[in-house]
């Protein structure tokens, strides 16, 4: 008989009621219940309800917690248990059960899209140190998982429909880019971190845990979730070289584009000051407006379950 995942819960799935009647999600908790896991699953419903998972999941002394959704998911599990007083080796570990639209995290550390190998992977990987950056804006402070942008980026993330999401996945991030292209306004900011300073205008910014976002933006391609450090890539008001540097995007990826373009940064910490009213951030989906933003990197702040070889960790194993 299989075990009663409400009795004795080592595991419980936090699962975004988006997906709550994936097929695929379903059988792949069954045939891990059937091996022996005692999986919970906890569905949330409306804002609030992934931190409240979180409190009842370290009330009942839960081994791992694992976000089933996208990144925003990942971001307010993660969150939760990071504003937490325990010490990452007194919270549960943090899993993830890709379930998103771009799934940008999952992309960049080579978790498995698939809902039964993601879950096996959390399941029989140990966890291994998680930073995470923490932004303090307008008195409040909030927890990034993966990435915040701002700038171009930002708006196009915001912006995106959802149903063109639905129809075309991580391109509709793209269609919604290039019609913004011809209608670009840079914004005036002032960076500041160790031994580093930078002003000017930007149209668009990362500062990375992870590498990517907004379906597949590559903002800071040498981020590390365990190295201390937070990427930090500013891509300048270009003007002429606006079309030279789509042409580089276009014919050699990405990575090119930023090297040719971009002003780059590995930092313990920023923070950034709106020249010319509240700064628009983007942080792992929520927007959050402010005038000043201190963004600092907390390392190892949780634990979490990634592959031996993914491509954020420093060392890999």
């Amino acid at each position: 008989m299989p075990p009663n995942p409400e009795a004795a819960p080592s595991t419980w799935l936090i699962l975004n009621g988006k997906s709550a009647g994936d097929d695929a999600v379903r059988e792949a908790v069954g045939i891990l219940r059937e091996r022996g896991l005692a999986l919970a699953v906890r569905v949330t419903w409306e804002d609030g309800d992934a931190a409240r998972c979180v409190d009842e999941a370290l009330a009942a002394g839960v081994a791992r917690v694992v976000a089933g959704g996208g990144d925003g998911t990942l971001s307010e599990v993660a969150a939760a248990l990071a504003a937490s007083d325990r010490s990452a080796d007194a919270l549960p570990t943090l899993g993830l059960l890709p379930l998103g639209t771009a799934n940008d995290f999952a992309a960049a550390a080579g978790l498995p899209l698939e809902p039964l190998p993601a879950l096996e992977l959390v399941a029989a990987e140990p966890a291994r140190a998680l930073d995470l950056l923490r932004i303090e804006a307008d008195g409040r402070e909030r927890w990034c998982a993966n990435l915040a942008s701002g700038g171009f980026g930002t708006e196009v993330t915001v912006e995106t429909d959802e149903g063109l999401k639905k129809l075309l996945g991580g391109l509709a991030y793209l269609v919604t880019g290039i019609a913004k292209l011809g209608k670009i306004e840079p914004v005036p900011v002032r960076l500041r971190g160790p031994e580093f300073t930078w002003e000017g205008g930007l149209i668009a910014l990362g500062v990375g845990n992870g590498r990517q976002a907004g379906g597949g933006q590559v903002l800071c391609p040498d981020a590390h979730v365990d190295d201390g450090l937070l990427e930090l890539t500013v891509i300048p008001e270009l003007s002429g070289e606006l079309l030279a540097t789509l042409g580089t995007l276009v014919k050699d990826g990405q990575r090119a584009a930023l090297e040719r373009s971009a002003v780059r940064a590995r930092l313990p910490w920023v923070e950034l000051e709106s020249a010319d009213g509240p700064l628009a951030l983007n942080l792992d989906g929520e927007p959050v407006q402010a005038r000043r933003f201190r963004i600092e990197c907390v390392p190892g702040r949780l634990r979490m379950h990634l592959p031996a070889d993914s491509p954020l960790l420093s060392q890999p194993s």
